[in-house]
């Protein structure tokens, strides 16, 4: 087994990408991967908080094998299982911004009519707020017609504009990511915020995700001049692709 080359690193997203969306890695994936750790340095980067991430990628010690492990955008930053950076949200914006943003998102969500409406509609995080119109609680089926619904009536989207046109001057980014939420930070809280704690060590930077266009979660990493971007459809997809730019 030869030594991970320290020219390249190569940056996951994990849904869509590694597993299915809010899915668990399957064990060709996890296989893989495993192998492309020897061959590369990788880190992952999620919007998640490292204990969901960690239950899609077959558990906390599974997933600290890699050595980047970039939690909430990179907000909470992990280096060989050792905390290096943490960010939050709540001290960034202030308490009475923070309940103004929360209190309508509720009234938003509230007077929406979906298909179904379950709990959890946002969830507090380090690095973000996210908000779900469906409620995170939903089961798979449930996320599985909302993400359907969305797509034709724009929920989210219309969602996101309202937002926009309410605060804009809070200086948040939102970003439509997974099946059924959005992601609000403030702006430069993205993905590529991961960035700063790599782009010294390394020549090149890969970066593989499914949600790569404008709006997408992924797009912000995907898009900047430091890394070199690829645009995956799928595990399968992902795999394919890695296989073929380290020759394996």
């Amino acid at each position: 087994m030869c030594s991970p080359s320290q020219d390249i690193i190569l940056l996951f997203d994990v849904d869509g990408t590694l597993t299915a969306p809010r899915k668990a890695i399957e064990p060709k994936m996890a296989e893989f991967m495993a192998s492309v750790r020897s061959n590369a340095t990788c880190g992952i980067v999620g919007g998640s908080d490292l204990a969901k991430i960690a239950e899609q990628l077959g558990g906390m010690e599974e997933t600290l094998k890699y050595p980047f492990v970039f939690a909430e955008n990179g907000l909470v930053a992990y280096h060989h299982g050792q905390l290096k950076a943490k960010q939050s949200i709540e001290a960034h914006m202030g308490e009475k911004a923070l309940q103004q943003f929360i209190n309508f998102s509720l009234d938003y969500m509230a007077k929406l009519e979906l298909p179904a409406k379950r709990g959890t509609f946002v969830e507090f995080r380090s690095g973000l707020i996210n908000l779900c119109p469906v409620g995170r609680s939903c089961s798979q089926e449930l996320r599985d017609q909302f993400a359907v619904y969305d797509k034709e009536h724009k929920v989210r989207e219309k969602f996101v504009a309202a937002l926009r046109e309410k605060f804009p001057d809070l200086g948040l980014t939102f970003s439509i990511g997974g099946q059924i939420s959005i992601d609000a930070f403030p702006t430069g809280w993205d993905k590529t915020y991961c960035l700063q704690f790599i782009e010294k060590d390394f020549k090149s930077i890969h970066f593989f995700g499914d949600k790569t266009s404008p709006g997408g979660n992924d797009y912000e990493i995907f898009s900047d001049p430091r890394t070199i971007g690829h645009t995956v459809s799928s595990p399968a997809d992902t795999r394919l692709q890695v296989s073929q730019l380290l020759q394996l």
